[in-house]
């Protein structure tokens, strides 16, 4: 029987010797993912939550846009204590503004039809170097793209 207690017992893994994914990375790199998540989580915050009480009142397309802002905003305050759990966030958010920068402001700008909102907000999601900076790629290949995904039953 203690044998059988001590096979048990070396074969499952403990709390202290499982590794979070936070210790795949550096102490360096999660503040860094959290300077990422701050200047998101701010910037949306002075931008986006002052529309809110005239949220009703928007174009359709305006009130989307303002409120899936507003879901990132909250979701990047969340990522300052879970940075690695909330990469997702900058995924999406680096996914979406480079979408954003080639289909859209590229071909204006190459066209010669940039206005002042086109330039603008290419001006903004110009900062997503900044989040493409912060976000630890390798981990995100072999988390991601090299690892094996969760089980489907």
């Amino acid at each position: 029987m203690s044998s059988l207690t001590t096979s048990t017992s070396t074969t499952s893994p403990t709390k202290a010797t499982r590794r979070s994914p936070s210790t795949d990375l550096s102490l360096t790199r999660l503040y860094a993912m959290r300077a990422g998540y701050l200047l998101m989580g701010v910037g949306l915050a002075i931008v986006k939550w002052p529309l809110l009480s005239a949220a009703h009142t928007m174009p359709l397309y305006e009130g989307v846009t303002l409120s899936l802002l507003t879901a990132m905003s909250l979701l990047a305050f969340v990522g300052l204590r879970y940075p690695v759990r909330m990469l997702p966030v900058l995924l999406f958010e680096t996914a979406w503004k480079l979408l954003w920068l080639s289909l859209v402001a590229l071909p204006k700008a190459l066209a010669g039809n940039m206005d002042a909102a086109t330039t603008d907000t290419m001006v903004s999601c110009s900062l997503v170097l900044l989040i493409i900076a912060v976000t630890p790629w390798r981990y995100v290949w072999r988390s991601y793209v090299h690892g094996t995904g969760d089980r489907w039953r």
